[in-house]
């Protein structure tokens, strides 16, 4: 690819993020006020297509730091403080971009046209059949061969603290209908938390499930098991051998999947279980309690090593919890061998395969309305 046509790619989607939010709107205002100075900057990389990459670090008062490329919006790294003060990176990742460009596990990135499953890789809407790509088995996993995550964003520097990114997707894309124009603000506030505003629109009748995929590590190494977790559920969505909703909301109560009081992950993780099986642990969407609209708790999850806490507060109605059933070992970042159970996700969302089953909250937007939900990721000690 020439440099010529490289360049004039880079314009259109600089072009595209400024159009962007005068299709969606504006976020709601922040904890951090937008000022003349911006987060810091870095080239790091290219695409196989020749587009370059750029690193953006965002930082709070207190030494919170974000690391994060314009590559499919991931969190390359996020340090926070452990109970002595001393800040630590509790995400996995790698050293490099080329790293990234590799079969990936979805480390720290954003996830669309839709996160999770769609069983069987296609749905109907208003009568006609969208056939999309199989790349989970006889599933769609996470927006399909190129999702959201393999693209590059328009990245709007807002403040030290606060990046904005935007990617247009393009009618069929992935085989989903219509041009979806989705713009992601990160912002390190001053509470320590790290916060995703979430905002899309439509030409055309589509379905839009975004989330944010990070795989954390609150002791910064080892593996999980012994980090006692919360989540505000009495139900969860149980799964089929292919880990695609059967459509029933069960009870978690006597299950192992009872969470609604802090436990160790690893507690009954390894007990005989269909559920467990099938997920080869922990790998399920819960269903969360919810009263109102806004933010709520979703989920807390404690390192007793460490002392790191992270809350988990979104708007949205549903949180997969994902125990790194699928790490093996064979991926390798700073210095560190991600083998199983080294890390787990809390992405938030709507339910798995919701296109295909319908009563389970609708993923449809219309181009008369407007896509937006916020998870914040609360740190303390």
């Amino acid at each position: 690819m020439d440099e010529t046509h490289i360049m004039d790619k880079q314009r259109r989607r600089i072009l595209e993020g400024s159009l962007a939010l005068g299709v969606l709107g504006t976020f709601g205002c922040s904890a951090e006020k937008d000022t003349v100075a911006a987060a810091t900057k870095t080239e790091w990389g290219k695409t196989r297509d020749g587009e370059f990459v750029d690193i953006f670090t965002l930082k709070n008062a207190t030494g919170v730091e974000a690391r994060i490329i314009n590559y499919g919006g991931i969190v390359v790294s996020l340090k926070v403080p452990d109970r002595t003060g001393a800040m630590g990176d509790i995400v996995a990742g790698f050293d490099s971009f080329d790293d990234y460009l590799k079969p990936p596990p979805y480390f720290g990135a954003l996830i669309g046209r839709y996160g999770n499953r769609i069983g069987g890789a296609h749905f109907s809407l208003n009568g006609v059949e969208y056939k999309l790509p199989k790349n989970d088995g006889e599933n769609t996993l996470h927006g399909g061969l190129r999702g959201f995550d393999k693209r590059v964003w328009s990245a709007k520097e807002i403040s030290p603290q606060a990046l904005e990114l935007t990617y247009v997707s393009k009618d069929g894309e992935e085989g989903f209908p219509g041009t979806l124009t989705a713009t992601v603000r990160y912002t390190v506030t001053d509470a320590n938390e790290l916060k995703i505003e979430y905002l899309a629109a439509t030409d055309k009748d589509t379905v839009v499930n975004l989330t944010h995929h990070g795989y954390f590590n609150l002791a910064g190494d080892g593996d999980i098991l012994s980090h006692e977790a919360m989540i505000n559920a009495d139900r969860f969505t149980p799964i089929d051998k292919g880990l695609i909703p059967t459509g029933d909301l069960k009870s978690v109560a006597g299950t192992p999947f009872d969470f609604r009081t802090a436990k160790a992950i690893g507690s009954r993780i390894e007990e005989k279980d269909e559920q467990l099986a099938f997920g080869r642990g922990y790998d399920h969407n819960w269903v969360l309690n919810r009263t109102g609209a806004g933010l709520e708790l979703a989920a807390r999850v404690t390192d007793p090593r460490s002392g790191r806490i992270m809350e988990v507060w979104t708007t949205e109605p549903g949180l997969q919890f994902y125990t790194g059933n699928f790490l093996d070992g064979s991926l390798k970042g700073k210095g560190k061998t991600y083998t199983r159970r080294s890390a787990f996700c809390m992405e938030t969302q709507h339910f798995p395969d919701s296109p295909n089953k319908p009563s389970f909250p609708t993923t449809l937007l219309k181009p008369s309305d407007r896509y937006q939900t916020t998870t914040v990721y609360k740190f303390s000690k």
